[in-house]
């Protein structure tokens, strides 16, 4: 199977789990597409100053591998900041947020994983 980026759905959610401004997600490949192993693969970006807000995950975890840019992430209440080839793992019952702390565009991909 070939995912073409040309192909693959985009979305841009405002304010997304509560964080600030706009996050354009790029699925990457869909959940039906990977047998139900994944919840969500995806490229996600977001411009200088905008975030995606403070959350748990139940059941699965993520894993956030930054691209490009500067990353601010609060892992379950510590605070890191990532840079490009810098990676971050949330799992069940934590919680986590990101935000862009740099001057430019931050791009990481976002990948949950379904505890089956």
């Amino acid at each position: 199977m070939i995912s073409r980026g040309s192909e693959m759905f985009k979305e841009i959610k405002e304010q997304m789990r509560g964080g600030k401004g706009s996050v354009e997600i790029t699925h990457i490949l869909k959940q039906d597409e990977i047998n139900g192993k994944a919840r969500l693969i995806a490229k996600v970006s977001l411009n200088p100053g905008c975030s995606i807000g403070w959350h748990e995950h139940v059941n699965e975890e993520e894993i956030y591998y930054i691209i490009r840019g500067k990353a601010l992430v609060d892992d379950n209440g510590e605070k890191h900041e990532l840079n490009p080839g810098d990676a971050s793992l949330t799992v069940g019952g934590k919680f986590h947020s990101i935000e862009n702390i740099g001057d430019d565009v931050l791009e990481f991909v976002a990948i949950i994983l379904l505890y089956v």
